[in-house]
């Protein structure tokens, strides 16, 4: 009876955390298709990562490939309305102004 409950525990959190890398990359703004599995691979030959991130993002990589591949379709025809590509869009369309009539220079003191 132990030995099964620990068995659907160990399960149930399986699933729970499999293709996290792909949930957290869709909650931001577009990130292209399999943006997951990009940054698990990523976070893999990271030198900025440790070891123990490196082992989970090794053992999340194959549920988040999964996940993305689920959500292809979503990710190749959904509209990128986040804040993050509205800010990147004022950003490109002020760095065009700004070429055209570049800032004034700050006075020397």
């Amino acid at each position: 009876m132990m030995k099964n409950t620990l068995i659907v525990i160990t399960l149930l959190g399986a699933v729970g955390l499999s293709g996290c890398s792909s949930v957290m990359s869709h909650t931001g703004g577009k990130e292209g298709v399999y943006p997951g599995t990009r940054a698990s691979s990523s976070m893999l030959v990271s030198d900025d990562a440790g070891i123990g991130m490196k082992s989970l993002a090794a053992l999340d990589l194959p549920f988040t490939a999964i996940v993305d591949t689920l959500l292809l379709p979503w990710d190749l025809f959904r509209r990128d309305n986040s804040l993050k590509s509205r800010v990147e869009k004022s950003e490109q369309a002020n760095l065009a102004t700004n070429s055209v009539i570049p800032p004034a220079a700050l006075p020397v003191q």
